[in-house]
């Protein structure tokens, strides 16, 4: 296994991949394979994800409650401890001191068997309970101070609380202030302290009272606590939702992880997919040159095998090629030669995928093609087809002609063409290492042999596909033909009027054909001298002519 890694790794730094460290792509390969290959896995573990997050935050809150409460418990033990040990100190001991005697006074301390009055005993207890140095602190504080003590100092929020009693002196009414810092944070409570029947008519009447005309009800001070709470030592409080969220964090950087490698694993394969598709495409359309777009098609597409199979059909086949083509080849010179016959070629093969047919092969200068198979339109419309695209062909054929006499071409080409209708073998023929998609049978012999019969620009046709086409075109019977392999006589049908319908390309030449006659004469450009030959030439073949006429009479 490490000797395969270390052989694929090497690879992979060789062609230009970045390489990981071994043993976390492993691991993220083998995560990666699981996940997919166990695809429950996943849901599992999103279930549990879902379900242990209710379960974390309700173990977090029982234990911030705990502690919460032995805190309170703690703290509520310590401060009634402290009130207990003052009381015992300055109320009973002072009491007891002075043979069961006692006189509330706010400087009872200075007097035998004195008490502190509620005043003086919440202002003590501030400084007890506050002493503890907890996060707890108490202050009485008033703005009318008995003399000879000293004033209190109220900060902002008791000022604002007490003047807020005294314009609405409800007695459960509070005010509260919440503050602190980002580490830390603090809560202050103030409540009123009202005045009771007592208290007013003690007030009232010491000599030492800041006011004389004190009523039930009315607001002496304020008391106010002040709660502070670091946040750092909530934090552990939490251990079960941070446990929890570094397990959801851990797996998610790992299918963060995983996702990232699938990824770059599906951008590497894409990159090699489009040079594959790209290289296959290049492959694709150089084979289709050497192909029928209908049998590329049908391959490429799927709906025909590359295997050794015939079908018989119904078909019709065209045949054609050049007359003379080796005289006309010994004039030229090889390389103006193949760019002849390729232009020839390029022509027909446009007009041949125009109309539909399936071209065969190129033999020569001849041209094999059918209609039929691997589509059809009928044995009535292949026929046709088949008809129409001989006539485009000779039509083109005149055009070439006048377009190659111009570039200096004496003799150009002049095909002649044949089409059959009737049953052959089609399909792949051949070996199972290489094969050509062609047709076999006797109707293919007899287009060829339709096609030699037929004049220089001509179409042949046998009976067959006259009796298919005879509505739409014009044609005459020739002498019956035999053919090896055929027993019944075979009436040819020349087609007729092959350029009736052509629309003249102006009057820049002239051509006449016959079995004796070829006149051609490119009246483009034509300057005098020429003109004159022409003529000459012209009244003496006229003279010629005539006389041989005379001489048959």
């Amino acid at each position: 296994m490490q000797a395969d890694w270390t052989k694929s790794t090497t690879t992979a730094a060789a062609n230009g991949t970045p390489v990981e460290s071994g043993w976390f792509s492993a691991l993220m390969d083998r995560a990666g394979r699981a996940l997919m290959e166990r695809p429950l896995w996943f849901t599992v573990i999103v279930l549990l994800a879902l379900i242990l997050l209710p379960v974390a935050v309700w173990l977090d809150l029982r234990h911030l409650s705990n502690s919460a409460l032995s805190q309170q418990a703690s703290d509520l033990n310590a401060m009634i401890s402290e009130i207990r040990s003052y009381y015992s100190r300055n109320v009973i001991a002072r009491i007891l001191a002075n043979h069961g005697k006692s006189t509330p006074a706010q400087n009872y301390q200075e007097i035998d068997g004195g008490i502190p009055i509620p005043a003086t005993l919440s202002i003590e207890l501030g400084s007890v309970i506050g002493g503890r140095g907890n996060n707890i602190r108490y202050r009485f504080v008033s703005d009318k101070v008995f003399a000879g003590r000293a004033s209190h100092q109220l900060d902002a929020f008791e000022s604002f609380a007490l003047e807020s009693f005294r314009k609405n002196s409800k007695p459960d009414h509070s005010v509260t202030k919440i503050s602190g810092s980002i580490l830390r944070r603090q809560i202050r409570m103030a409540v009123p302290v009202i005045m009771g029947t007592a208290c007013v008519s003690c007030h009232n009447s010491h000599p030492q009272s800041p006011k004389r005309d004190w009523k039930t009800g009315d607001i002496r001070g304020i008391q106010s606590i002040t709660l502070e709470q670091p946040i750092a030592a909530n934090i552990l409080s939490f251990k079960y939702l941070l446990l929890y969220l570094f397990g959801a964090g851990s797996v998610g950087l790992t299918f963060a992880a995983l996702q990232w490698r699938q990824a770059v694993q599906f951008s590497r394969m894409n990159t090699e997919l489009e040079e594959a598709n790209s290289f296959l495409a290049s492959i694709s359309m150089k084979i289709s040159k050497y192909l029928s777009p209908q049998v590329y098609k049908s391959i490429f597409s799927g709906e025909r095998d590359a295997v050794i199979s015939t079908e018989r059909k119904k078909l019709t086949i065209f045949f054609s090629d050049i007359k003379d083509f080796t005289v006309t080849s010994e004039r030229l010179q090889p390389e103006e030669l193949t760019a002849l016959l390729n232009e020839y070629f390029t022509e027909m093969a446009k007009i041949a995928h125009e109309y539909g047919a399936t071209v065969d092969k190129f033999i020569g200068d001849a041209i094999l093609a059918f209609f039929g198979d691997p589509e059809t339109r009928g044995p009535r419309g292949d026929a046709q087809a088949c008809l129409d695209m001989a006539i485009a062909m000779q039509r083109r054929m005149s055009q070439l002609n006048r377009s190659w006499r111009r570039r200096g071409i004496e003799t150009p080409f002049q095909s002649r063409m044949g089409v059959n209708t009737g049953y052959c073998n089609v399909g792949n023929f051949g070996s199972v290492d290489r094969m050509d998609y062609t047709i076999i049978g006797a109707e293919a012999n007899l287009a060829a042999r339709l096609e030699s019969i037929a004049d220089p620009g001509g179409i042949v046709m046998s009976y067959e596909t006259y009796a298919l086409v005879q509505n739409s075109v014009r044609a005459r019977a020739l002498k019956p033909i035999t053919l090896k392999g055929i027993s019944r006589e075979v009436v040819p049908y020349a087609v007729e009027g092959i350029f009736e319908d052509v629309p003249p390309e102006g009057s820049d030449s002239i051509e006449q054909k016959t079995d004796r006659l070829h006149l051609h004469v490119d009246l483009a450009d034509l300057e005098d001298i020429e003109r004159e030959q022409i003529e000459s030439a012209l009244e003496s073949a006229l003279n010629e002519v005539r006389k041989l006429s005379k001489r048959n009479v």
